[in-house]
């Protein structure tokens, strides 16, 4: 994830749906007043916000410079920082560490537990949501087709997301000293902005890093392909969907660890 540009203004313009479909994640949370919270991989700060507000307090972290100067400007009240997932370190020992939508961008899951492990007291919890085993899975299907069409060679090797089942997640917390009380993969296909242009705008948001290398011309042929194969299925009155599958789980840091 710390490879990848993102768009701040792009990002809160187009695809809100990533922290509003989020708020709900804030009820597992269950943030109280004088927590010390974590919100890693906060991007523009909607949620961060949402924890402050119940009294707890929270700071802020990711790795897009761009995100956490959106995040500042949004919320000057709040501490928020660039860091990374993966090798990210508290001053003190936090009650709760929340991510919504994060975890799938970083293909080292063990770093990131190990991190998390670190930051929280022992009776510490673990709330997080991001993509599961099948998320896009027609989306992935199809930029794979196409980009073997054109002659890519390992096509699967740009694909930037890590989404693992229930099971393979679950294992690794407990690795680490977890015990995961809850845990739950679903579909939640995610209608998109933008009408005609929804799929593009995703594409070019999310998808960028199967595009990398390509020329204007063979990046919008890509685009063009994808969308032909995804519009029967994906493609209702106007407006493209994405077939989202979401992991949320809340894990508690063993108190004898």
């Amino acid at each position: 994830m710390s490879q990848y540009f993102w768009n701040s203004a792009l990002y809160e313009q187009n695809h809100a749906f990533v922290w509003q479909y989020g708020e709900s994640l804030l009820e597992l949370l269950a943030p109280k007043a004088g927590e010390q919270i974590l919100d890693l991989g906060c991007g523009t700060g909607q949620l961060t916000e949402k924890i402050a507000q119940s009294g707890a307090f929270v700071q802020g972290i990711d790795s897009s410079l761009s995100m956490i100067s959106t995040a500042k400007v949004n919320y000057p009240h709040i501490n928020f920082a660039v860091a990374d997932a993966r090798s990210f370190q508290v001053e003190e020992p936090l009650d709760a560490v929340f991510s919504n939508a994060v975890l799938h961008w970083i293909k080292q899951p063990e770093a990131v537990i190990n991190c998390v492990e670190k930051a929280l007291k022992p009776g510490g919890r673990f709330v997080a949501e991001f993509g599961g085993k099948g998320n896009v899975g027609a989306i992935v299907r199809a930029l794979l087709s196409v980009l073997s069409e054109i002659g890519c060679e390992e096509p699967e090797a740009l694909n930037p997301w890590y989404f693992p089942s229930i099971g393979e997640y679950a294992g690794l917390l407990e690795k680490q000293g977890f015990d995961v009380g809850y845990a739950v993969l679903f579909d939640r296909p995610t209608p998109l902005e933008g009408g005609r242009a929804g799929m593009v705008n995703w594409i070019e948001m999310f998808a960028g890093g199967f595009l990398s290398g390509l020329s204007d011309d063979v990046r919008s042929h890509v685009i063009n392909g994808v969308e032909e194969r995804l519009q029967p299925t994906l493609y209702r009155d106007g407006n493209w969907i994405a077939d989202y599958r979401r992991i949320r789980v809340v894990a508690v840091l063993n108190s004898s660890h």
